[in-house]
């Protein structure tokens, strides 16, 4: 549904994205995520056509947005950072003129608003001035104007932005709801949104991307924690030598407890755990604690923030080097 492929954009010598590729089936829903300056929004506005590529090329639907560029963005609903309405206008009389930029039939207006509205939970301001809304009403102004025309491809940049709990909690199933008839890519700064509605994330970090893979796979680790009673060297010669047993690093953990972190070679910790256990039961040490290490997209972030400027880190080497 989105292919970009080496999508570059250059400002002189800088690179405010570097060859970046990826593709997005219908239906996912991708969390697009970097720090301020690692091209997000760049990349955003490339796709929706507004901002060309310095080189590469970007499919909608399989049209090419540089050749076929009014197709492709009749395919594209977007919401900016900075949600854009005109507070002069009421609700349906903004959504009535965005539906017409989009040439729809007039006749097919009224249903395609009311639509939006009823989506958005804005039906009982559809009257009331944009510019004597909330925040986090006008934030829904520019959502239902973003899926006004039922859009294949939804792009939204920050669209809980000054949303209250309530709100979040509806924006997150709109999300949902809409994944199920066109492709999503979120763009926040608010991890937790990302795990709460995303499949799939892609990490920026300077122009390039860190980290494109499915959250259930960000979310495995290869590493088992272990404590238990008795010392370090007993638990070294307990451990050492168990089959898929990559490496082994023990430490005293406080209260009596020594900790053993087991790294398995096929990268499934849960593997390493009933042989673990069936040895330090023969060896009559106690176990408190047996569990696969647990990783957070919060983690794999700060992870890819901390390389080094110079360094590429690739999904595989942040799985497994947690």
């Amino acid at each position: 549904m989105i292919e970009a492929e080496k999508l570059t954009r250059a400002y002189g010598s800088f690179k405010a994205v570097d060859e970046v590729s990826f593709r997005i089936t219908r239906g996912e829903v991708v969390g697009l995520l970097g720090h301020n300056g690692a091209g997000k929004s760049t990349i955003m506005k490339m796709l929706t056509g507004f901002l060309e590529p310095s080189s590469g090329r970007v499919r909608i639907d399989g049209l090419d947005l540089v050749t076929e560029l009014a197709a492709a963005q009749a395919r594209v609903g977007y919401l900016p950072e900075n949600c854009p309405v005109w507070p002069e206008m009421t609700v349906i009389d903004f959504l009535d003129y965005q539906a017409a930029l989009h040439g729809m039939d007039p006749e097919q207006r009224p249903a395609a608003i009311r639509r939006a509205l009823e989506r958005t939970q804005l039906m009982d301001r559809a009257e009331q001035s944009i510019g004597t809304l909330s925040r986090g009403y006008r934030q829904r102004v520019g959502v239902a104007q973003a899926i006004l025309h039922q859009p294949k491809v939804l792009i939204l940049d920050e669209p809980t932005n000054g949303l209250d709990p309530g709100q979040i909690h509806h924006m997150r199933a709109l999300v949902r709801e809409l994944a199920q008839e066109a492709t999503v890519i979120l763009s926040t700064h608010i991890l937790q949104e990302v795990e709460a509605v995303c499949d799939r994330v892609i990490i920026l970090r300077a122009g390039r991307v860190a980290v494109d893979a499915r959250l259930d796979e960000l979310a495995a680790s290869d590493r088992l924690c272990v404590e238990a009673g008795g010392t370090p060297d007993e638990l070294r010669e307990r451990l050492t030598g168990m089959p898929g047993l990559l490496q082994l690093e023990v430490s005293t953990a406080g209260q009596g407890r020594v900790r053993a972190w087991l790294r398995a070679t096929d990268g499934g910790a849960e593997a390493l755990a009933p042989e673990a256990a069936r040895r330090l039961a023969e060896a009559g040490i106690p176990v408190f604690r047996l569990e696969p290490e647990t990783r957070d997209l919060d983690r794999v972030f700060r992870e890819v923030s901390e390389a080094e400027a110079t360094d590429f880190v690739d999904t595989q080497e942040v799985v497994a080097h947690a």
